[in-house]
């Protein structure tokens, strides 16, 4: 039988620690120690203390900024965890030098780190450019969907929540009218009842400082859109998991080793807001990097997906300098490849099916028999159409609007195919482009022709491999998922920071 010695890796062991020995050339942690305590500028951080003549020792900077961002890079997102591997972790303890920090000063921390991100960030950047780590030759732009902290139980539009706290309040009312009507109620029951009122009570008063202290935001259309109580900055946001409440972390890198060169959080679903304030800021990290001259930047290229097209964002682009290949949402339809694609075709009809709840295709435009001589038009079933307008300007183009009769509309047997529900006011409306307005060709319209043709799907194909895997790397295999601070400006640093994280990650061979 054979013999094998005893595992003894359950077993505490008192023995001689030297913490220099434990932080390896090679590592994230030895990349971080070198550059955070001899390429970093910290002198920012001295403005936050006033205790050199009284008060107690403050933590250093160096030790808080190493532990927090090696934190971050182990998953350890919650600043008690972080206070506790300080306590416990051998790796930890040697980065801090045995300094073990209140989870209270490392949160404070965090939260104060809006202040001096920037330069931080822009330096850690130099320090990639001075290896060589930025190309150039490629930016691409994404974002990705976190959690905030925050609960989307307590989000909807002002509407929505004044009708949550008339509901909390007749909750409430209730109970003391089943008190009122049964005095012979035990007195554990009592308690409890009035524990329960006595939280929603709280819950009503919430809702009602809040609307007292917030004014209602509006989406592009002018409608409201839903805020939250405990986060107003924050989103509800539709994610492959489900619905969570939280942010979109914005980020611009290189193609070269995927340095992200600018980051930024929005607290909306749509990204399109976002394109032009983060090429602003994208061009002035690169001045500061002091490298690239006003006339380089014709030989940037520069990709972005369908959520960042449309029209006022290809016009400012066309003026920023960058060779730019944005895609629209039929730039995947459009390509040949996929046009004799029996497996694309399939996935498109369950995805289609999946958003029609199964409900057979609606007609479009081009199932209504338009007759540009006569300026008459009829739908599907046949019937006639009346004309509502002739100069209809939508999407920088002049349109002819045609409306179904109502009484048609109503008892047409294609109404399930032709509206999403069944008409009251008006019936089908559909419209076509004028003769001069098809004429006019429009920043979208040169940006389908720029990227149908084999250099544009050449150049755009290569932003897949350009910016997905950063966010992979950021919050699935660092585990930095979801955001512990709350309002945009906060949570915009504690993002930077986990890009901070990504950049020291990629400079670990360089500076061992």
């Amino acid at each position: 039988m054979a013999n094998y010695k005893p595992d003894l890796s359950c077993q505490s062991k008192f023995i001689p620690i030297n913490f220099a020995e434990q932080i390896l050339p090679g590592t994230f942690e030895y990349a971080l120690c070198y550059i955070v305590e001899n390429k970093l500028d910290l002198s920012g951080f001295d403005a936050w203390y006033n205790n050199d003549k009284t008060g107690a020792a403050a933590y250093p900077p160096t030790v808080m900024l190493k532990v927090i961002l090696l934190g971050y890079a182990h998953g350890l997102i919650s600043s008690r965890r972080i206070a506790k591997a300080c306590e416990t972790n051998i790796l930890f303890m040697s980065v801090s030098g045995d300094i073990q920090p209140h989870y209270t000063s490392i949160a404070g921390f965090v939260a104060k780190m809006h202040e001096q991100i920037e330069p931080l960030f822009t330096q850690v950047l130099m320090i990639c450019d001075e290896e060589g780590l930025i190309g150039r030759n490629m930016f691409a732009i994404d974002g990705c969907k976190l959690k905030s902290n925050a609960s989307k139980e307590w989000s909807g539009t002002f509407d929505e929540l004044g009708r949550k706290k008339a509901k909390l309040e007749r909750a409430s009312k209730r109970i003391i009218e089943r008190h009122q009507a049964q005095d012979s109620l035990s007195e554990e029951l009592v308690i409890q009842d009035l524990k329960q009122k006595e939280k929603l009570d709280k819950s009503a008063a919430k809702i009602t400082r809040f609307l007292a202290t917030h004014t209602e935001r509006t989406g592009s259309k002018g409608k409201p859109v839903k805020s939250n109580i405990t986060d107003p900055d924050s989103a509800k946001m539709t994610t492959s998991k489900g619905t969570i409440q939280g942010y979109n972390g914005i980020a611009i890198n290189d193609d070269k080793h995927q340095i992200i060169l600018q980051a930024q959080v929005c607290g909306s679903v749509g990204e399109q807001q976002t394109l032009q304030p983060a090429i602003t800021q994208l061009k002035q990290q690169l001045d500061k990097l002091n490298t690239v001259k006003p006339t380089d930047e014709l030989t940037i290229k520069f990709t972005a997906d369908s959520g960042f097209n449309s029209e006022s964002n290809l016009a400012f682009m066309a003026q920023s300098g960058f060779d730019s290949y944005i895609a629209d949402n039929q730039f995947r339809k459009r390509n040949p490849l996929f046009k004799e694609s029996k497996t694309y075709e399939t996935a498109q009809e369950k995805r289609r099916l999946k958003r029609r709840n199964g409900k057979p295709r609606l007609f479009t435009s081009d199932d209504f028999h338009f007759d540009d001589s006569t300026q008459t038009c009829r739908c599907p079933a046949g019937k006639e159409m009346w004309r509502s307008g002739t100069q209809v300007k939508s999407h920088h183009h002049e349109y002819t609007r045609f409306c179904g009769y109502l009484k048609d509309c109503k008892i047409c047997p294609l109404q399930q195919q032709c509206m999403r529900k069944p008409p009251i006011k008006t019936g089908r409306q559909v419209q076509f482009k004028n003769d001069e307005s098809r004429n006019i060709i429009s920043f979208i319209d040169k940006m389908k022709v720029k990227i149908d043709s084999p250099m544009g799907r050449r150049q755009y194909s290569k932003r897949l491999g350009c910016i997905e895997p950063v966010f992979g790397s950021i919050t699935v295999n660092k585990g930095m998922n979801k955001l512990t601070l709350r309002g945009q400006v906060k949570v915009n640093a504690q993002w930077q920071l986990y890009c901070l994280v990504h950049n020291i990650e990629k400079l670990r061979e360089r500076v061992s």
